[in-house]
């Protein structure tokens, strides 16, 4: 009977060397999961900022050839139904620094064209202002 107790006290938890070789694997395996993950964060923020770049240009050609003029603010957009709401830069986690450029051939309106304002280059080593 003194055996048995003594056996089953043996077998109740993890030796210190089995937790180690434990905590040393999940080591291992996060050090090869989080750069992956942290490329494929900036990776989509990127694609995000592609796409609301698109969609506000897109936006801004359709309300020219609507009304004859470019918007004067990217609320012009909003309100009159040409987008749902100003975009969130990604990169910058902002709405209000977008980069807005006027018309160079003397068009009506004040923005002709929309670039972001994030600071920094793109993993393919362009600027974010460049896009």
């Amino acid at each position: 009977m003194v055996k048995m107790m003594a056996r089953i006290r043996l077998n109740n938890g993890f030796t210190l060397i089995e937790l180690m070789v434990a905590m040393t694997i999940i080591a291992l395996l996060l050090s090869i999961v989080a750069p992956r993950y942290i490329h494929s964060v900036s990776k989509a923020e990127e694609s995000v900022l592609k796409e609301d770049l698109h969609l506000m240009r897109e936006a801004l050609d359709k309300y020219q050839a609507d009304t004859g003029a470019y918007p004067d603010t990217l609320d012009d957009l909003v309100n009159k139904k040409y987008l749902r709401k100003i975009p969130v830069d990604p990169v910058s986690q902002s709405n209000s620094t977008w980069i807005l450029i006027p018309p160079s051939n003397g068009a009506k309106g004040a923005i002709f064209d929309i670039k972001s304002g994030a600071q920094g280059n793109a993993k393919d080593g362009s600027a974010y202002g460049d896009w």
